[in-house]
């Protein structure tokens, strides 16, 4: 894999009660560290839902940060940077997913963050939906929210999945992880899933959405000559 390639990388961090408090003024304080990354084009810091995959509640105790980097050379220092340190010192624990976009439409903030590489696959899948909800019709898409994590949990092939966002309600997203890109479009597909997706384009719910496919990328430390 070339140093040259863009790469994803998003992280979990966790968080003990008592830091939580810190955690949450992150999402403002943590932007002008952010912003002096060096190799970053894109970044978002979010919280996280608590229920299965995406849920009303939130998880106070766990926070996500999604960065894409302009190449693998400048992501090899990821866990040496500022911003990972910053977060490193005051979890209590944290997971890395590395990622190559396959497949992307729609935009995030105005702006499509993802660089595609066309690779075919039979291997897991990650996925990324992410939305902007307009205001009028965020009870209409509240409504729904339930009934959108009954589909997926249980879901076969699910390996993995955590809502995501950067506001309660009106910005959310969600990220799953499959053991193949067939079993993900099998749940697409499937009924439950299939009628919420319907109802989001007959009654127009978002202002802004976007979808993007992945798949595992290899730790920037460490790159094979092939993926």
């Amino acid at each position: 894999m070339s140093d040259n390639q863009e790469i994803v990388s998003l992280t979990f961090f966790e968080y003990p009660r008592w830091n939580r408090w810190w955690a949450f003024n992150q999402m403002q304080l943590a932007m002008a560290p952010l912003k002096q990354t060096s190799g970053l084009k894109f970044y978002k810091l979010m919280g996280t839902g608590g229920g299965f995959g995406f849920s009303l509640r939130p998880d106070f105790k766990t926070y996500a940060l999604l960065l894409v980097w302009k190449s693998a050379a400048f992501a090899k220092n990821y866990t040496e940077s500022d911003i990972y340190q910053r977060f490193n010192q005051q979890c209590k624990s944290n997971f890395t997913y590395w990622m190559h976009c396959i497949q992307a439409h729609g935009s995030w903030n105005g702006m499509q963050p993802f660089a595609v590489r066309e690779v075919k696959t039979e291997g897991p899948v990650m996925v990324i939906t992410r939305a902007r909800v307009k205001f009028h019709k965020i009870l209409r898409f509240l409504s729904f929210v339930p009934k959108s994590s009954r589909s997926a949990e249980g879901a076969d092939g699910l390996l993995f999945t955590k809502g995501i966002g950067e506001w309660p309600a009106i910005e959310q997203a969600t990220f799953s992880y499959w053991k193949s890109q067939q079993k993900m479009e099998a749940f697409a597909y499937q009924s439950d899933h299939r009628e919420i997706i319907q109802k989001v384009k007959k009654e127009g719910w978002y202002k802004e959405e976007l979808f993007a496919r992945f798949i595992p990328a290899p730790l920037p430390e460490s790159e094979p000559d092939d993926l």
